[in-house]
């Protein structure tokens, strides 16, 4: 994929997800993208897939520059962002003169892939949980891969509201109101005993600097989940490591405890891993779900595209359990949890 029809197609996927700024903005760096700056040759040097199913890096341009409007650094830039609805060319102008006057930050930020963390991904983790649970009614021990800012570790301070049923925390930190299709979540409620996560650069909520990374990744017309995320930020209190999340994961894999369900979760973070990583983490797993026992189960749910880039089919749900080796297609879900096709039936 070259680079013009990354940005096309993730304008074309932000649009399928409710975001026809990020579509204007992303469709104008397709057509001016400054090819021959530091910027333009760091992006040209990436191998592999380079859209949105892979290094993102249409999302990383667009979430430095929404940085800078956060952080109050590009005053024109702000200028012409939401709520202010800017012409093509009011955009283009104040844009591509951001990308001159920031290019040093702009090119660290850049290093790294985007972190969403996208709370409202937890409604489906709430949902999952609640599956695993019902099969083995034991305590949870969390492992979170791909954390980010460990906001998706904290589904049990959040509920969703349902046909007028709340599901979850009684005092939630947020509550989460996905379109839900299909048949309602088990009863049984997960509980949460331990939990900690891994990323290559993981980011505390707590800290300025690191907010802003996370919210930088939200929309600029999506007001709405910029304040979801800092609500939840105000309770995250898991640790996460940095390192590479198979090596986290295998030696936690071994000490899990005794009378204990050991939950490993990820949410749109798998496919940010190179194919050797994803390899090795799924053998190790797998090793892992082969050795566990009813007093000592595993459970892997993940949230993860299987080859949609649109936006419009949305996240697979899976669940697989151990002992047994049972896979479970929970269903299909938004990509920014706005809905949830439900298919698990108690």
């Amino acid at each position: 994929m070259i680079l013009q029809d990354a940005f096309m197609a993730q304008a074309e996927a932000c649009r399928g997800l409710g975001s026809p700024f990020m579509g204007q903005l992303l469709g104008i760096l397709a057509q001016d993208w400054p090819a021959e700056s530091a910027l333009g040759q760091k992006f040209a040097a990436f191998t592999g897939d380079i859209g949105p199913g892979g290094h993102s890096l249409p999302l990383r341009i667009a979430g430095g520059l929404h940085a800078l409007v956060l952080n109050n650094a590009a005053a024109d830039l702000k200028a012409v962002y939401p709520p202010a609805q800017a012409t093509d060319k009011a955009l283009r102008g104040a844009m591509l003169d951001a990308l001159r006057t920031h290019e040093a930050f702009l090119l660290t930020w850049c290093d790294s892939p985007p972190q969403t963390n996208e709370v409202r991904r937890s409604a489906a983790l709430i949902a999952g949980a609640r599956v695993a649970v019902q099969h083995f009614n034991l305590p949870v021990c969390l492992s979170e891969l791909g954390a980010s800012g460990g906001l998706n570790m904290m589904w049990d301070h959040y509920a969703i509201e349902l046909e007028g049923r709340r599901i979850g925390s009684p005092m939630p930190a947020v509550i989460l109101t996905p379109k839900w299709q299909g048949p309602l979540p088990h009863d049984v409620p997960a509980r949460i005993v331990q939990r900690a996560g891994v990323d290559l650069n993981p980011l505390d909520p707590k800290r300025a600097d690191h907010l802003l990374r996370l919210t930088a990744y939200l929309w600029a017309d999506q007001p709405d989940r910029l304040a979801m995320t800092r609500s939840a930020a105000s309770v995250v209190d898991a640790p996460i490591a940095k390192a590479d999340a198979i090596d986290w994961l295998t030696p936690r894999l071994h000490s899990a405890p005794q009378g204990q369900l050991h939950l490993i979760q990820h949410t749109v973070a798998w496919q940010y891993f190179p194919k050797e990583v994803q390899a090795r983490g799924r053998a190790v797993i797998e090793a892992a779900g082969a050795s566990a026992t009813p007093n000592r189960p595993l459970a892997w749910l993940s949230m993860e595209s299987d080859g949609d880039t649109t936006g419009k089919l949305g996240a697979a749900l899976t669940l697989r359990l151990w002992p047994g080796n049972l896979r479970i297609d929970l269903g299909r879900a938004d990509f920014h949890g706005r809905w949830i096709n439900w298919d698990y039936a108690v």
